[in-house]
């Protein structure tokens, strides 16, 4: 692939609408052009920082009162009894003024739920890309051990964080090294294990945000499964049916959290 090439396909990867094939083109070919490369970054950052909640404002409760205060006053009560009646001025403008914080809100509400899902999506197609670029490539593992004892050190100055590892070897998950790999344009953990033929590519970053419980997606023709835990955020992807996958993250979650 060129870099013209690469350049039409970078917006596409980054909103995730690429297939896997293409989507592992342009970051294969990024990971060896770093013209390419710091175009994808700024790309990338420029996509997370018009998301970050810093750029979302709420109208402060001030603005209300002073609205109120503008509006003229109610109708007198000397009014003719007979005649029908009406909603005042103030009343209609601030039934207007209401609905339209109201529409405004649930504006922002959907805008942040809609930038959310497009970011995990965009995350969820990184993870897939990363495995295939592991399976087509020379990269696999960068650590070839069979002890988690070994692999887990080996992270030690190669990342920000110290991924927990975890030998499932016994449940018949058998883990094989590891190596770092790049998830969002940044530098993660990759763990890798085996399943009969199967390959399991378990990335582990740190964590922004609250513990999510686990679940389980279908992107590409690979199953995702993900968790939020403590300081850290897990992808496992493979080609393995979804439930084998599904015990392979019961397994994991439950070492995770007794410490194992």
């Amino acid at each position: 692939m060129t870099c013209d090439e690469a350049k039409g396909l970078i917006h596409a990867l980054i909103d995730g609408e690429l297939d896997a094939g293409h989507a592992c083109e342009v970051e294969t070919h990024a990971a060896n052009c770093p013209r390419c490369a710091a175009e994808l970054a700024d790309y990338r950052m420029m996509r997370a920082a018009l998301g970050a909640p810093a750029l979302r404002h709420q109208a402060p409760a001030a603005l209300r009162a002073r609205i109120e205060n503008a509006l003229p006053a109610a109708r007198p009560s000397n009014v003719v009894a007979n005649v029908v009646s009406m909603p005042s001025r103030r009343s209609f403008l601030r039934g207007m003024a209401t609905g339209s914080l109201v529409s405004g809100a649930l504006a922002a509400g959907l805008v942040v739920f809609v930038a959310r899902r497009d970011e995990d999506q965009r995350v969820l197609g990184d993870v897939v890309s990363a495995h295939l670029r592991a399976l087509q490539g020379d990269h696999l593992i960068d650590v070839k051990s069979t002890d988690q004892h070994t692999v887990k050190p080996w992270f030690n100055g190669r990342l920000d964080i110290a991924p927990p590892v975890v030998d499932l070897t016994a449940q018949n998950f058998a883990l094989i090294g590891g190596r770092v790999d790049y998830i969002d344009g940044r530098p993660v953990a990759a763990i890798v294990y085996k399943r009969r033929a199967h390959v399991i590519n378990l990335f582990v970053s740190q964590a922004n945000g609250p513990e999510l419980p686990a679940t389980m997606e279908e992107l590409q023709g690979f199953n995702v499964w993900r968790w939020r835990h403590a300081d850290f955020s897990f992808y496992a992807v493979s080609d393995i049916n979804a439930e084998e996958l599904q015990e392979f993250g019961d397994k994991l979650a439950a070492a995770v959290r007794s410490g194992a």
